[in-house]
């Protein structure tokens, strides 16, 4: 990330503006947060606090998109519920959407459409897949990586570090032959999350109040010839519904990620596989102090990789409104 930041491209010193409309105390903290990390490497984070009026935060909004001296906006959110908050992050800019929640990065997200060029997010319409099949990481000429929502890309960083990711595997099917289960799909952590990892190959229990559904690019298809159904690759990840209760899911899988916001959630640890890795996403610990009896590896926290990953989508963005005003 420093080298990052002394790089020639990422001139002017990237400026990030933070807009707080809430009292609650997890939003003040994740801001007074992202305000440290800035700080430390020398990144200029402007923090603008507004009150609950709809008018007012849309003022922001619309202001800091309209600023040319500003590369990024957060947004803390909830702020109004669901549905206006929805809209809100659309309002912000594409070139300037650091925590990936625009429609367009959503779209390319669920279509695994990993490089796009960086003209489309001038575009009222979504991405066109550059290539049909992925041999590298490093994006086609004339294209870019997408941007990812922090959160769920912290939680994957996570896991390629503590080995969860298979290097020698083909890049996009890295997670191949791994089961994970996600409890919670919220459509900022846990819904994206599972669709990445499905992506990456892997197996993915996504688990919800009322339903569990698997995701996965290796779907079991009915075969006339055979009696036994088989698994057929897809180029993208497939949704469909399971019979398997939730204990069954978290006995089958390799990895756990949480991300309930409740104090009195609690994954049953007897109910873990012998061995797994656990990761705690949520502000309260839905995980109980024995965990570590079953799991191997125990990750309590994603936020200080979350801020990294929010400021690596700040200096891309950068970046590709630079590429973008070059070619125009």
């Amino acid at each position: 990330m420093t080298s990052s930041l002394s790089n020639s491209q990422c001139a002017p010193v990237p400026k990030l503006v933070g807009i707080l409309s809430t009292s609650s105390a997890p939003s003040k903290f994740y801001a007074d947060f992202t305000k440290k990390q800035c700080d430390a490497l020398g990144v200029e984070f402007v923090l603008k606090r507004t009150g609950a009026a709809l008018s007012s935060e849309l003022g922001e909004g619309e202001g800091a998109n309209e600023d040319d001296s500003v590369h990024g906006i957060m947004v803390y959110y909830p702020i109004f519920g669901a549905q206006q908050d929805h809209y809100l992050q659309q309002i912000v800019s594409p070139f300037k959407d650091v925590e990936g929640l625009n429609f367009k990065f959503h779209y390319n997200l669920y279509h695994n459409i990993r490089f796009i060029e960086p003209g489309s997010l001038l575009s009222s319409g979504t991405s066109k897949p550059t290539t049909t099949t992925l041999d590298s990481e490093q994006p086609p000429p004339g294209t870019v990586k997408s941007i990812i929502p922090c959160t769920p890309l912290a939680i994957v960083k996570c896991l390629e570090y503590v080995g969860v990711y298979n290097r020698i595997l083909k890049y996009g099917d890295r997670a191949y032959g791994k089961t994970v289960t996600v409890i919670n799909r919220s459509e900022v952590v846990g819904r994206p999350l599972a669709a990445l990892l499905a992506n990456d190959g892997a197996r993915v229990f996504s688990v919800d109040i009322d339903s569990i559904q698997e995701y996965t690019k290796r779907p079991l298809v009915s075969d006339s010839s055979s009696l036994e159904p088989s698994r057929r690759y897809h180029t993208r990840h497939v949704v469909h519904p399971t019979n398997l209760s939730l204990q069954e899911c978290l006995g089958l899988s390799d990895v756990v990620v949480s991300a309930v916001p409740s104090a009195d959630y609690n994954v049953k640890t007897e109910w873990l596989k012998d061995g797994c890795v656990c990761l705690n996403v949520a502000a309260d610990k839905n995980f109980g102090k024995d965990v570590r009896d079953k799991a191997s590896l125990y990750i309590p926290a994603v936020g200080k990789v979350t801020i990294l990953m929010l400021l690596r989508n700040l200096l891309r963005l950068q970046q590709y409104r630079l590429i973008s005003k070059s070619s125009q």
